[in-house]
């Protein structure tokens, strides 16, 4: 049987790829010679990982709704495992050979409690082996090896690694987890000084909190759904090795101490909990990471199962790493988890041309295809992620562009940031004396009340989680830290992120613009990570079980949010199912539309730092080590960064978001979108259109739009400091949003706004101020009707006057829920009639001409609480309404009417007044459905915001639960 060696299959290129220079194992983890021994009795578990009969690629990379479909046929049809899988006659010929050829076992249910719980399946493409010294030379053509050393044993193998060329291995993953310590990668001399104190700010408070983790979902997080009232339904969490272990002295079973320690934070609930590899759990370091992740998802979600996955656990060479618990969670048929967390990770570093690496990838895949949403900790090491390579660094294990990274962030309340050094002066003080600058960039992270009306449990500020404190030449905690762990480089003490340089950026994040670059002289590109963040401790903890689960006590880090966002999926799943549809399964695409569409469901995070990265040897002390920073890492930024992602959620608003995306790629994918791609990089008209071009710039520019064979060229004004965003529009869509806040927000004007008609198949483009403008997010936001061309000197967003009513399931006579936030001071009121087009004709009528605003009235839609038209609700006030009788696909006009002068304001600005010959635009879209009127005759301060209109097509569905 010929073999082929295996390219980057070297130990150093499963563990130590980036994090190491050295090139031998011995010179990698500093082994003494005379400790290397061959390996006889000892041994390692591997999966050999077969090749898929085809291949998913295309099918992933298809938008959510069409993926869904066809995933949930080919569960049904029972094709999925044998069309993804790996083809049975080669599996079967592996196995033979492995049992028969070679004396291998071939571990499975059959035998886990000899060998440990691992999966060897056609469907899963992997067979799973115990193999001891004299085995693997026989299977892998060179020696094992082991470190004799009780400091630091470990078994490995030197070269790389060859098997049976007709075999077609694809993967090979060790069930191990043994990474080098980091080598010096930055460039010589390089290093910092660091400035005393805190690191970061909003971390070092005297009256940090520690809350219930529902009061957080719920205070800080507007989480849709009660947990106590809802069933909600089951959760995985990967609990690598402990699962429900307790000590040999524990008198109370872990269901009993879980149902206690809910009743200590008010909580109750029917879940239960249920373990995969119970017999080969232990109670070890691990426990204290298993009780916080408990603790969270349980008093959240009370009544949703819960099942721990072990892994392989202790028996025989199994050594219970992340990969045999992502596989027994995402092939678990006896209690099978739909949404699985993980704060749990594999740290060694595997090249991105092994097969180690490929066997990872497509571990992930797999959760793709069998629908899971898999949440994984970044990590709690900062930019440098506790890897002395003077670099930055992300672990590619748990980077899969097919999950969801989550890092952290501290929430602080006013009262902890007024009694915090690092935010004091600097956000409190400013803040309460009514600064509108910070106030406004307070509002993006969160703050949905004017300071000094904040309640005790509300959002303040959020920054990024970094505990790191400097004291002389220490690199420590702040010492105003009362919950007794230490921290440093080398300690979980800041959220991780950066850019994972073994992949390509994933095709979402191109989507939404991104390129990814690490910040250290590399200047890499990759993915980047996290995808969003929530609260990790520093001023604000969650609290959870001791390690043992008796009382309850501060957590906090990356494993305590990744469990609150899996909780909220868990909720997500639970709205979908209940309007119809799809579980969420693969949603990263999804949450990067909702981010563009509806930038309101996430708190943008725009302070802080994770700056961490070091080698070993130098001036400042950490944890016993001597160390060098070398200043590389991350900064927050407004918008997606390499600290927060996209931002920590707004839940009920980014439920909304999901859903209405969800219903309008699942039903009306046929719906013409705003523009397609003419395929040379370029755009044309997606149908016949009224479109609104709204230009956002600092200074005035000159705006040319070319439109099929006509050019549209026009000057626009200046932006206002202020002018508000689709964010801050969106935000005020809260009935519970201070209206004193938003009045602090009035009469800051946009540019201008202009409108014209473009034919179907129209090319369109955009230059602003002589720079051609680029539509880098159109494939997102194409279908929800805008696009913004994006040019040095500002934004031009393109969009339409209607809204199409894409109903919950396609369905017709539904009711549509209208959200209104007045900040106009006239008394105002607004109607919704149906078009036949996209430019506003009824019945061959067109806007403006006679006879249409009676059209208009035939056409307007009745409200629930009777008549056809809905009033302001006052200046700063908020009121909500509902529309009768929408149908599937119906595209709706609005008119406002300003009652104080007497005039009506139509979408259309050719039926609007004319100002020096051009008609005026009273309307201006804010995302999502979402549109804000000018109501002042001549076009006003231009700040439209007089009235913002919503509609909302999908909240009404199921129980309502988001109306």
């Amino acid at each position: 049987m010929a073999s082929v060696e295996l390219a980057h299959s070297s130990y150093l290129d499963f563990t130590g790829y980036r994090i190491t220079d050295q090139t031998t194992v011995q010179a990698a983890y500093g082994l003494d010679a005379a400790n290397i021994k061959p390996a006889t009795g000892n041994g390692l578990n591997v999966a050999i990982v077969l090749p898929r009969q085809q291949d998913p690629t295309a099918l992933l990379a298809e938008d959510w709704g069409t993926r869904q479909k066809t995933l949930d046929q080919m569960q049904a049809d029972g094709t999925l495992g044998s069309t993804y899988g790996a083809d049975p006659t080669l599996f079967n010929t592996v196995v033979t050979a492995l049992k028969n050829t070679y004396g291998l076992t071939v571990i499975d249910s059959s035998n886990a409690a000899t060998y440990g719980n691992y999966i060897s399946s056609a469907e899963s493409r992997t067979i799973w082996v115990s193999v001891d010294g004299p085995h693997f030379q026989s299977l892998f053509g060179t020696p094992l090896l082991y470190n004799n050393s009780s400091d630091n044993y470990f078994v490995f193998w030197n070269g790389n690694l060859k098997l049976p060329q007709d075999w077609h291995v694809e993967g090979l993953w060790f069930d191990q987890d043994n990474a080098p310590g980091g080598t010096n990668q930055a460039p010589p001399g390089t290093s910092v000084t660091l400035p005393a104190g805190a690191q970061s700010p909003g971390n070092n408070s005297t009256q940090s909190l520690t809350r219930a983790p529902q009061k957080i979902a719920q205070d800080f997080y507007n989480f849709p759904l009660d947990g106590k009232s809802v069933e909600t339904g089951a959760i995985g969490l990967v609990e690598v090795g402990v699962g429900s272990a307790l000590p040999a002295h524990a008198s109370q079973s872990f269901q009993q101490l879980l149902t206690a320690y809910l009743a200590t934070v008010g909580q109750s609930g029917n879940g239960t909990v249920a373990v995969q590899g119970q017999n080969g759990q232990s109670y070890n370091d691990g426990a204290g990471e298993r009780s916080l992740d408990i603790g969270i998802v349980a008093a959240i979600n009370p009544n949703s199962d819960i099942t721990l996955y072990v892994g392989s656990g202790d028996k025989g060479h199994s050594n219970s790493g992340s990969f045999s618990a992502f596989q027994a969670a995402i092939w678990d048929q006896t209690n099978p988890t739909s949404v699985i967390s993980s704060s749990f990770g594999d740290s060694q570093s595997m090249s991105p041309q092994s097969p180690f690496f490929r066997a990872n990838w497509e571990l992930f895949v797999d959760a793709a295809l069998y629908q899971k949403t898999i949440f994984n900790a970044l990590g709690d090491g900062g930019a440098g992620n506790e890897t002395g390579n003077g670099l930055t660094n992300v672990y590619p294990a748990l980077a899969s562009p097919y999950g969801l990274t989550v890092g952290g962030t501290s929430v602080s309340t006013l009262a902890a940031a007024q009694h915090d050094t690092s935010l004091a002066a600097d956000y409190a003080t400013p803040a309460m004396a009514g600064n509108r600058g910070l106030l406004w960039q307070l509002v993006s992270g969160g703050l949905t009340s004017a300071p000094q009306d904040l309640g005790t449990e509300q959002t303040f500020i959020e920054t990024v989680w970094n505990a790191y404190y400097v004291q002389g030449k220490h690199i420590t905690i702040t010492p105003n830290t009362a919950h007794g762990f230490i921290a440093g480089y080398t300690v979980n003490s800041t959220s991780s992120g950066g850019v994972d340089v073994t992949q390509p950026v994933p095709d979402y994040q191109q989507a939404f613009g991104l390129d990814p670059v690490t910040a250290d002289p590399t200047a890499l590109h990759g993915r980047g990570a996290p995808d969003m963040a929530a609260n990790a401790g520093g001023n604000l903890g969650y609290l959870v079980p001791h390690a043992d689960m008796t009382g309850a006590g501060f957590g906090s880090g990356t494993s305590a949010a990744t469990p609150l966002w899996a909780s909220l999926g868990v909720q997500l799943n639970t709205i979908f199912q209940d309007q119809g549809l799809p579980e969420l399964g693969y949603m990263n695409d999804l949450l990067y539309t909702a981010a563009v569409v509806a930038p309101g469901s996430f708190n943008d995070i725009t302070v802080g730092n994770n700056i961490s990265s070091f080698f070993f040897g130098g001036p400042y002390q950490t944890n016993g080590d001597d160390v060098t920073p070398t200043g590389y890492g991350y900064h927050t930024a407004p918008g997606y960064d390499l600290v927060t992602g996209l931002g920590t959620p707004n839940g009920t608003l980014l439920a909304r978001a999901l859903t209405a995306i969800g219903h309008a790629e699942s039903y009306f994918s046929s719906s013409p979108g705003l523009l397609d791609a003419d395929g040379a990089g370029g755009w044309t008209s997606g149908s016949g259109q009224s479109l609104l071009f709204q230009t956002m710039s600092a200074s005035s520019s000159q705006v040319d739009v070319t439109l099929g064979t006509s050019n549209l060229d026009f000057t626009s004004n200046a932006s206002g400091t202020y002018a508000w965003t689709s964010q801050f529009a969106q935000q005020v869509l809260q009935a519970d949003f201070d209206p004193a806040l938003i009045r602090m927000f009035d009469k800051d004007g946009h540019g201008s706004v202009t409108e014209a008609f473009a034919a179907a198949g129209a090319g369109l483009s955009v230059e602003l101020g002589s720079q051609q403008a680029t539509a880098i997010q159109a494939a997102l936001s194409n279908a929800f009707g805008f696009a913004d061309f994006v040019a040095p000197d500002g934004v031009v967003r393109v969009a339409r006057p209607v809204a199409v009513a894409e109903t919950a399931g396609g369905q017709n006579d539904q009711e549509a829920v209208v959200r209104l936030r007045q900040n106009g001071q006239d008394n105002i009121s607004v109607s919704f009639y149906r078009v036949d087009d996209y430019a506003g004709a009824i019945d061959g009528l067109q806007p403006g001409q006679a006879g249409y605003a009676a059209a208009a009235a035939a056409r307007a839609y009745q409200v629930a609480t009777g008549g056809s038209s809905v009033s302001g609700p006052g200046y700063g006030n908020y009121a909500q309404a509902v529309l009768q009788h929408v149908d599937a696909g119906d595209l709706i006009a609005m008119a406002l009417t300003n009652t104080s002068s007497g005039d009506v304001f139509w979408a259309f600005s050719q039926a609007n007044e004319k100002v020096g010959g051009q008609s005026v635009g009273h309307l201006w879209n804010y995302g999502l459905n979402t549109w804000g009127w000018e109501d002042v005759h001549g076009g006003g301060d231009h700040d439209f915001n007089d009235l913002v209109v919503q509609l909302d097509f999908t909240s009404k569905a199921g129980h309502g639960w988001l109306v």
